[in-house]
């Protein structure tokens, strides 16, 4: 099911003092494999100091573009992001898993306006969605806000001048720096007033058909409350985040006892026992049962399994729809189990 494949790296360009994007090279025979929507994340797998890393990163590329691109923010001491931005070389191997993801845009015959509001690495899937937007029309039209602390930590900062260069009077960008004043930027961060700013002032004129937000969760949920509040259905709001700051005494509490769990991966069914206070992620891999998994935090969509029998109570979810969930859909790294047998399949997704 977790099926890597080994690629190798044809480029590491720094894009800030604390950022990188590397470029994959995908060999013909895996051009299928790795063929990409715009906005989707690839995984990658990587040894470090003994340990074995998973870490998801989005694509910044477009699928049109050869090989694939993704932007890594260092964020850590000693781990992959550490390791990318310091030691990564062109001519490397990594272990990279096939694109996944429901965070995207598929292009259509009829002419788009798509606003996207990024902060940070947020920036990076918004970087494949803005270059399809505007490659897959004539009429399509981008307006990106963009938060970081100053142009020099703006990720991608290049790219997208020349994206304004190049699709002028369809592509609108906004620069907000939050510790810097500069010519072409706006001062402070994204909140209501900058997101009305740009589509009740700026573009007051462009009906957009949906919106897209990554970056860290309060932005977000700041965004889309103000979408919500000018009269933007919800299902026309998209975001994508990777990392969250819920605390943790928020989560249900796992109930006492054992559950007697079957799983099922690529045709094969494990069968063992488990304490209902662990995740059904972490025990699966406690057995060395090669199930999927990427970021273990429940912002991702690698780990999902269907409940074939049983009961199990997810203590976060920022991927499955309600209705997914009462089609027995759980993410298996948040869950815990509820009922004496619980039986999951990852093959049936």
């Amino acid at each position: 099911m977790s099926l890597f494949h080994p690629l190798t790296v044809s480029k590491v360009k720094k894009l800030t003092p604390n950022s990188v994007a590397i470029t994959f090279d995908v060999p013909k025979d895996l051009l299928q494999t790795f063929a990409f929507t715009a906005g989707q994340y690839i995984t990658i797998k990587k040894e470090i100091k003994g340990e074995e890393l998973r870490r998801a990163y989005s694509i910044s590329s477009s699928p049109k573009s050869a090989g694939i691109t993704i932007g890594v923010k260092k964020v850590d001491r000693g781990g992959f992001s550490d390791y990318a931005n310091s030691r990564l070389k062109a001519g490397d191997i990594l272990e990279v898993m096939p694109p996944e993801g429901r965070f995207v845009f598929k292009a259509s015959d009829q002419a788009k306006n798509i606003a996207a509001f990024a902060a940070g690495s947020g920036i990076t899937p918004i970087m494949s969605i803005a270059r399809t937007v505007l490659d897959s029309h004539p009429d399509n039209k981008f307006v990106l806000v963009y938060g970081n602390k100053s142009n020099e930590e703006t990720m991608f900062y290049t790219d997208l001048t020349k994206l304004q260069l190049d699709y002028t009077n369809r592509f609108f960008v906004y620069f907000i720096n939050s510790q810097a004043r500069e010519t072409d930027a706006l001062f402070g961060r994204i909140d209501v007033s900058t997101v009305n700013y740009a589509l009740k002032n700026k573009h007051k004129d462009l009906q957009f058909d949906a919106y897209y937000i990554c970056g860290p969760e309060p932005m977000i949920r700041l965004v889309e409350d103000t979408l919500k509040e000018n009269g933007v259905v919800e299902e026309n709001i998209h975001f994508e985040l990777f990392t969250t700051d819920e605390i943790l005494e928020e989560f249900p509490v796992a109930e006492d006892g054992q559950t007697q769990v079957e799983v099922t991966v690529d045709d094969e069914t494990f069968s063992f026992s488990m304490d209902r206070k662990m995740l059904v992620l972490d025990a699966v891999l406690k057995e060395n049962i090669d199930a999927p998994y990427s970021c273990q935090g429940g912002v991702c969509s690698s780990c999902i399994a269907r409940i074939k029998e049983g009961k199990a109570d997810m203590v976060k979810n920022q991927i499955l729809t309600d209705g997914e969930i009462a089609d027995g859909f759980i993410l298996t790294c948040q869950a815990h189990p509820l009922t004496p047998t619980l039986k999951v399949d990852y093959d049936d997704v």
